[in-house]
């Protein structure tokens, strides 16, 4: 039997560059769930603490457990997900510092595909917040991403990464004004309005669409952010029966599985008498299926094709990422000396509030 006293705290994940959206989006776990698969997790032995994170680019699981569970960890993903699922992935392992790091790159945006995007911070601390809450935490991990919010923040401060730096959504935005040049000829439909398609439908209203278009399942959200941007909103069926008036369409919704089949795409591709239809799916697992992709007359393009496009980005801000890296290889160095102790009484859990030092 382990002792949580002597735990080691270890990473162990896949991400954008490990594993193409196809498997990414079969891991995918919903935020309203990751407390609950902590348990599978903390429930096994020499497990005793744990923290998932779950985003469009990776599935990464920190956990405090025995010092020998490092070579089994990728074990933690056949506790989620089954051993059939496991197939051939290659994931990636951290241990003492470099987990650290590593966790530091993450929250800071530096290990995104987009480099330095806003929204991972938030979506760390969510992740953290949903482990914290569910019981799953204790002073391991709340000492750990207590100080790596820290970290974030003043890398974020000191730095310029987050200058001219976009999200997944803006990204795909870009995308389109690639394609299409000026945005005011285009009518748009985003099909999702919860945070990621207000994020797109702002960004698109910024560049000032022609016609936007809002569909949701929830028309009460689609109406609201419709009416804030100038558009128009429909509920989901009717929306897609108005597809054929979209030049760009922007999937960004959080079902767990296609919205949008061939089937559903060709009726209106014949509708627009020739013109093309540009599809850019955001979504993690995709709306879009990928058989839409034959239909003649569709370009689909999903995160794999989006991590493509922005990949140079990181060559043209080298500067910014070197900075960043001894910012954090400095704050590291710190927080280690901070962890080496085990003193309770010295650091005391943070209480009820996952975010309280943040």
């Amino acid at each position: 039997m382990g002792n949580i006293n002597s735990a080691e705290i270890f990473c162990v994940g896949i991400n954008h560059e490990s594993a193409p959206v196809s498997v990414r989006e079969q891991m995918a776990i919903p935020e309203i769930r990751l407390g609950d698969k902590c348990s599978l997790i903390t429930d096994k032995e020499g497990y005793f603490e744990a923290v998932i994170i779950s985003t469009c680019n990776r599935i990464e699981i920190y956990t405090a457990a025995d010092s020998d569970k490092f070579s089994q960890l990728d074990e933690c993903f056949v506790f989620l997900y089954g051993a059939d699922k496991m197939g051939s992935l290659s994931f990636y392992k951290f241990q003492g510092s470099e987990m650290i790091k590593h966790l530091c790159r993450v929250a800071s945006g530096l290990d995104s595909m987009i480099l330095g995007e806003t929204e991972i911070l938030g979506q760390v601390k969510k992740s953290y917040a949903a482990a914290h809450l569910a019981g799953q935490t204790s002073r391991h991990l709340n000492k750990l991403f207590q100080n790596v919010f820290k970290i974030a923040k003043h890398v974020r401060t000191n730095s310029k990464i987050t200058r001219g730096a976009t999200s997944v959504g803006a990204a795909g935005v870009d995308l389109a004004e690639k394609i299409f040049g000026n945005l005011q000829d285009c009518n748009v439909m985003i099909l999702g309005a919860g945070q990621m398609g207000e994020m797109v439908t702002k960004t698109l209203a910024d560049r000032g669409v022609k016609g936007l278009i809002v569909s949701s399942r929830s028309h009460e959200k689609a109406m609201i952010l419709a009416e804030e941007m100038g558009g128009n909103a429909y509920e989901f069926e009717e929306g897609l029966s108005r597809l054929f008036e979209a030049d760009i369409l922007i999937t960004a919704t959080s079902s767990p599985h296609p919205l949008l089949t061939k089937d559903q795409i060709e009726p209106a591709i014949r509708k627009r008498r020739g013109r093309p239809l540009f599809i850019i799916d955001i979504a993690v697992p995709r709306d879009v299926d990928e058989e839409v992709a034959s239909v003649p007359g569709v370009y689909l393009y999903d995160m794999d094709a989006l991590q493509k496009i922005t990949a140079s980005a990181h060559a043209r801000r080298e500067e910014q990422i070197i900075i960043c890296e001894n910012l954090i290889l400095a704050e590291v160095k710190k927080l280690e000396l901070d962890l080496s102790s085990r003193d309770e009484q010295k650091y005391p859990d943070q209480g009820n509030d996952p975010l309280a030092t943040v």
